[in-house]
């Protein structure tokens, strides 16, 4: 048991430095430097831990079986002001959920070329990759601030409603802690449709 909450927390962490370093680089790409000026541009996840979304909220979820692991990072810092491009900003947000859906679908081709040669202890490695993965690009994707998805939908909207916004974001935690109380059961489904989908498995 232990092996295993450690394990897929490495997993977890790992995942979401990835989305987070990915955020970084295409802001970087799009000409806004602060990520890499303040060091964030690198896989090492200590400069990202954050201790309460990155350690002590994946642990409560996972010993309190609720069936589904998720938890953030530290952001990395973007200065919207310094890109490049009318959509910028939906770029940089869109670029993290993207990273994940593409480590999810790495691991998924490995599980379809090679499920009955890889060894039992792999498989299930490999499980876990594609499901945290799915989850953290679902979850980022719902378009309540401050998640990925309200930035790449806010950046589509007219300027007249980025008061909206603002509010919103004032709010946002709150928000999105009641959307994972009793909204989140409504997206299982489609995490498992997804994951089906990537691996040919059934959870």
């Amino acid at each position: 048991m232990q092996l295993d909450v450690i394990f897929q927390i490495a997993v977890l962490i790992m995942s979401v430095v990835v989305h987070e370093v990915s955020h970084g680089f295409v802001a970087n790409y799009l000409g806004d430097p602060t990520a890499r000026l303040q060091g964030r541009l690198t896989i090492n996840p200590l400069p990202h831990i954050d201790p309460i979304g990155s350690v002590l909220v994946p642990l409560l979820l996972f010993f309190s079986s609720t069936g589904v692991l998720f938890g953030w990072a530290k952001p990395v810092p973007v200065n919207p002001y310094n890109l490049r491009g009318k959509h910028g900003e939906a770029l940089v947000a869109a670029a993290g959920p993207l990273s994940n859906i593409a480590i999810a679908l790495i691991f998924g081709f490995l599980i379809r070329a090679g499920e009955s040669l890889l060894p039992p202890s792999f498989l299930e490695i490999a499980v876990s990759v594609v499901i945290i993965n799915i989850v953290l690009a679902i979850f980022n994707l719902v378009p309540i601030p401050p998640l990925d998805g309200s930035k790449v939908l806010f950046s589509f909207l007219p300027y007249e409603l980025q008061s909206i916004r603002d509010s919103l974001e004032r709010y946002g935690f709150f928000i999105v802690l009641i959307f994972i109380v009793f909204l989140w059961q409504y997206l299982t489904p489609v995490i498992e449709f997804i994951f089906s989908l990537v691996t040919g498995l059934r959870l």
